[in-house]
């Protein structure tokens, strides 16, 4: 499932008639990228949640042929909800064995094809901090993922996840963190650290920042 209800707020105005996860970096759209790689991965299905401006999103990335994939649509209301809640409504599309979820604003070099395992618990993918989150979110003990005092993580907003993660939501508006870390600290959250290429594209900063660094790393 890859995420894509979100407004944009912080990239606005290049969001007020554009979707964020429709943004192009080296003149490819970042939700296209994830779907290329997601088939070049072995993924043949996937379902996108949509919102703001969803109707452009489904109007030029289809129902999936042109990736080899078979794609559905999970139409949220406005304002969308949250990312939690964006799963919970999506869960009867998404099947009973534990699922890739990707939030569609992040660009990286990372194969999903290591992802295609089968977990009891979420499974997140988790990176160094950032400039701009030195706080971050999570430390890791082995493989498990949990809170402390000096987080040098950061979830990388690509994860597996069972379906039962899912299962009781609190309300029909949720955000993902607050499970997340609720999870951690009962030590019911498992992760892996990627040291690859990954930029968040939250920020018209952070999206000037992760064009630079493509550009440059495709001319090497």
């Amino acid at each position: 499932m890859i995420l894509a209800a979100g407004r944009g707020e912080r990239l606005m105005p290049l969001t007020e008639k554009l979707p964020k996860p429709l943004i192009k970096i080296n003149g490819e759209s970042l939700l296209e990228r994830h779907l290329k790689r997601l088939k070049l991965s072995g993924f043949s299905e996937v379902v996108i949640n949509t919102s703001y401006l969803g109707g452009m999103i489904e109007e030029i990335i289809g129902q999936g042929e042109r990736y080899g994939l078979t794609i559905t649509y999970s139409r949220e209301p406005t304002p969308p909800l949250e990312t939690a809640g964006g799963v919970v409504k999506a869960l009867p599309l998404l099947g009973q064995t534990p699922f890739l979820l990707i939030n569609a604003d992040v660009w990286t070099d990372m194969s999903f094809s290591q992802l295609k395992t089968s977990t009891n618990y979420p499974h997140l993918i988790l990176v160094p901090n950032p400039e701009y989150s030195s706080e971050g979110d999570f430390s890791i003990d082995g493989s498990w993922v949990m809170k402390a005092d000096k987080n040098l993580y950061t979830y990388s907003g690509i994860g597996i996840y069972p379906p039962s993660f899912f299962s009781h939501p609190t309300s029909e508006h949720q955000p993902l963190g607050p499970l997340l870390f609720t999870a951690a600290n009962k030590k019911l959250l498992q992760g892996t650290i990627y040291d690859g290429q990954w930029f968040d594209i939250g920020t018209k900063s952070r999206l000037a920042d992760a064009r630079k660094k493509v550009n440059i790393l495709n001319a090497l």
